[in-house]
């Protein structure tokens, strides 16, 4: 959630600075600074602030301060509490500067070697141990910036993206990626470099998408970058900033393009929060771990598709990390006798973060004896992320659409990261971690596989043009995800679709079942396939129409009464967010083909702000 921004040029850059951090506020932070190589001193001035960014405007304000070259930071705690001196940027010696989004995991044993060569530590941060090393190379071993920043990188375990300037080399910034994303921005007589093309939109429309490995040199007039030992060429991409959230581009829809951009958002939300092998539990914040170690149980509340999201999560909860998980309608909890178990962690979901019947019941939890009170949350500073006791947000960027579509994938991301910090606790090994991990590493890669049945299930959606109901089925983890496909189709066509477990067919939905009502079912090839076709032969016997999203391995075929799309192969701990994404599709073309206001349905908002 940090942000990052850089710049080097001609001009003085402290409003370019101040205006990107600015633009990167919605990703949350608890405080910002920025540091600056002044023109005519060629001091380095370094000025933080806790909390808002206009604090950090209004200090700058105060002081003389200008220059050509800077860097700039907001901050998500992660080590030690947000304070000025564990605020960003970090110093080493009055000489270097540098700014770090992510979690260096070695800090502590990098931290011993460097206290024993006379480093003083400062702050309670994992980023101080970077800028030492850095200071330590260019001022013990005489290296350049360059140099002493890829030996710096080559000693860091876990994810960095990172921004240094010297003060004694005021001509160039250096910038490194390892699992946190960075762009440079490239201008004329002038470069730039930020966490995220957003902070840059006032001065640039052209970027650079740096690579993982990736350690790039950045001067007024000159790019270079390598990886590895290697130099790189990397695409110069223009973008229309400010206009990528709010206008369609070349998509029908917002709903369309939002759907597209799940591959990216979901690539943003976990990236900096996994390692190869695990997951980073820093990213939650440094009030988390306190409260993860006492967590026995797990109650969610959300609403609409963020309680989908959470019941997913349960059989997460329950199947990989061996933990109770209750969940609640918002809008129903906080209207029953609740007993609360011990050390039980209180979660809510809220793509606005101001749900109104979330953020009440919210509020009723803190008396109610949780052990503590996280939220998943797209909106950074919005009520909910305010009022709890820690948050994580997820980067799903702005969604514009009423019916939520990837803001659901990136909470369930969230989800992952918590269900396996959990499990490690409940007797999840190394390598099982490992394992879920690699699969959370090929989810982005999977998501842009399954974008590819858009033909196959634009086809399809023309059956539905003159229906009125239908039927969608699921079970076990898949019947909240057939409950997420019954929502999109009902909020954006219009069409009457309800959600049931398959194995709940003969205990009365059976009754609805004729050729007029369509049946959607979900088929990953899991260990509940056999009942689901048992409970498919009920529907097709009947004459009932069914639709089937099924892995190419389950064995369904195509007959008169069935039609198959095969969705890629996936492992059963990704296939609820997988099969999600078909879907979503199939309700937007049926909803195009009713011709209906796809992205502003009848009678929704898209932040719910009244009980």
């Amino acid at each position: 959630m940090c942000g990052i921004v850089g710049a080097i040029g001609q001009r003085d850059v402290n409003g370019i600075l101040v205006e990107g951090l600015k633009r990167l506020e919605y990703r949350g932070y608890d405080s910002a600074g920025l540091a600056i190589i002044n023109r005519k001193s060629l001091e380095l001035s370094c000025i933080k602030t806790v909390g808002k960014v206009q604090a950090l405007e209004d200090k700058l304000k105060e002081l003389t301060v200008d220059g050509p070259i800077g860097i700039a930071h907001t901050r998500w705690a992660t080590h030690g509490k947000p304070t000025q001196e564990n605020a960003h940027p970090h110093t080493s010696g009055n000489r270097v500067a540098l700014i770090h989004n992510g979690i260096i995991e070695n800090f502590l044993d990098l931290k011993e070697g460097l206290q024993k060569g006379g480093y003083e530590f400062l702050t309670d941060t994992d980023t101080e141990v970077i800028v030492h090393l850095v200071h330590k190379f260019l001022e013990k071993e005489n290296m350049k910036l360059l140099d002493a920043v890829t030996k710096t990188v080559s000693l860091l375990e876990g994810a960095y993206g990172l921004a240094v300037i010297d003060r004694e080399d005021p001509r160039r910034i250096v910038v490194a990626r390892s699992g946190s994303p960075l762009v440079i921005g490239v201008g004329i007589g002038e470069n730039f470099i930020a966490s995220d093309p957003a902070a840059l939109g006032q001065v640039t429309d052209r970027f650079i998408y740096l690579e993982e490995g990736d350690i790039a040199e950045i001067k007024a007039n000159r790019i270079k970058i390598s990886n590895g030992d290697q130099k790189v060429d990397r695409k110069i991409v223009r973008l229309r900033q400010d206009l990528q959230d709010s206008v369609k581009g070349d998509y029908r829809h917002f709903m369309l393009k939002e759907i597209y951009e799940q591959p990216e958002v979901v690539t943003n939300t976990l990236a900096g929060k996994i390692s190869k092998t695990h997951v980073m539990e820093e990213a939650f914040g440094v009030d988390a771990k306190a409260i993860f170690d006492q967590t026995k149980s797990v109650q969610i509340v959300a609403c609409g598709t963020s309680y989908h999201a959470g019941m997913i999560a349960k059989f997460w909860f329950e199947n990989i990390a061996r933990m109770p998980c209750s969940v609640d309608i918002a809008s129903e909890y906080r209207y029953r006798n609740m007993l609360v178990p011990k050390n039980c962690l209180f979660v809510t979901i809220s793509q606005s973060g101001e749900t109104a019947d979330t953020l009440a019941a919210l509020r009723f939890a803190k008396e109610a004896g949780y052990v503590g009170r996280m939220t998943i949350c797209n909106v950074a500073n919005s009520s909910i992320e305010r009022e709890s006791d820690f948050a994580i947000m997820t980067q799903a960027g702005r969604e514009i659409g009423v019916a939520s579509t990837k803001a659901f994938t990136t909470q369930l991301s969230i989800l992952t990261l918590l269900c396996l910090v959990l499990a490690r606790r409940n007797g999840l090994s190394e390598e099982e971690e490992k394992n879920l991990v690699a699969d959370l590493h090929e989810l982005p890669h999977i998501l842009e596989q399954t974008l590819t049945l858009d033909n196959q299930i634009r086809d399809i959606s023309l059956d539905f043009a003159d229906k009125r109901h239908s039927l969608f089925l699921g079970r076990g983890v898949q019947y909240p995800v057939s409950k997420e496909g019954a929502l999109k189709l009902k909020e954006i066509s219009y069409i009457h679709a309800e959600a049931y477990p398959a194995g709940e067919l003969k205990h009365g939905p059976l009754a609805l079942v004729d050729d007029n009502m369509p049946v959607i079912a979900v088929a990953p090839n899991d260990e509940l396939l056999e009942k689901l076709k048992s409970n498919l032969q009920e529907v097709s016997a009947r004459g009932g129409q069914l639709y089937v999203f099924a892995d190419a391995e389950a064995g369904f075929n195509n007959d008169a009464n069935t039609t198959v799309i095969n969705v890629p192969h996936c492992s059963d701990f990704l296939s609820p967010i997988i099969y999600t994404i078909p879907l979503q599709i199939l309700s937007y073309h049926v909803a195009v083909i009713k011709g209906t206001d796809i992205d502003q349905p009848r009678n929704l908002a898209k932040s719910v702000t009244v009980e």
